[in-house]
């Protein structure tokens, strides 16, 4: 009799019964957090745009102007002298802007000597010292051939004895 009491909601059923809607609850908010989880997921990795049709198509062509390679001496501290060897490269937005550069390339050239043999080998020391290098030699390039302008300077080689 006591097995059909707890069968039929009696006295001894009553803890039974409590434990069933918890544990269904807890299964359902569980199923529900992975469900949503999974397709928050599945929404950030895959429903992004193609990598074909992203930022490949925007990037501008550009074209590259070689300058020739230039030695010059550098300031020394009076032990010996010490050398630097560059090549640079100017990035232009056109090939028009190629063709108005290549008469001043005179006064480019120029400017960059004067410049580099005011330089001292500490001042080309690690990544702030070649970065400060390549801002002031395009602020200089920029000067020489305005109103055209230079995109970036790029750096071929650099050698310093």
């Amino acid at each position: 009799m006591a097995a059909e009491a707890d069968i039929e909601g009696g006295e001894g059923a009553a803890p039974g019964k409590k434990k069933l809607p918890i544990m269904l609850i807890a299964m359902v908010v569980a199923a529900v957090v992975l469900l949503g989880g999974g397709a928050a997921a599945y929404f950030l990795l895959f429903s992004g745009p193609k990598p074909d049709e992203t930022h490949l198509a925007a990037v501008p062509e550009t074209f590259i102007f070689n300058l020739p390679t230039m030695t010059v001496n550098l300031r020394g501290d009076g032990e010996r002298e010490q050398f630097m060897k560059l090549t640079v490269a100017l990035e232009v937005a056109n090939e028009e802007v190629m063709t108005e550069i290549q008469p001043r390339m005179a006064k480019v050239v120029d400017a960059f000597q004067v410049y580099l043999r005011e330089l001292r080998k500490t001042d080309l020391e690690g990544s702030a010292g070649i970065y400060r290098l390549k801002e002031e030699l395009r602020r200089r390039v920029n000067i020489a051939i305005f109103p055209a302008q230079v995109d970036s300077i790029l750096f071929k080689e650099i050698l310093v004895q």
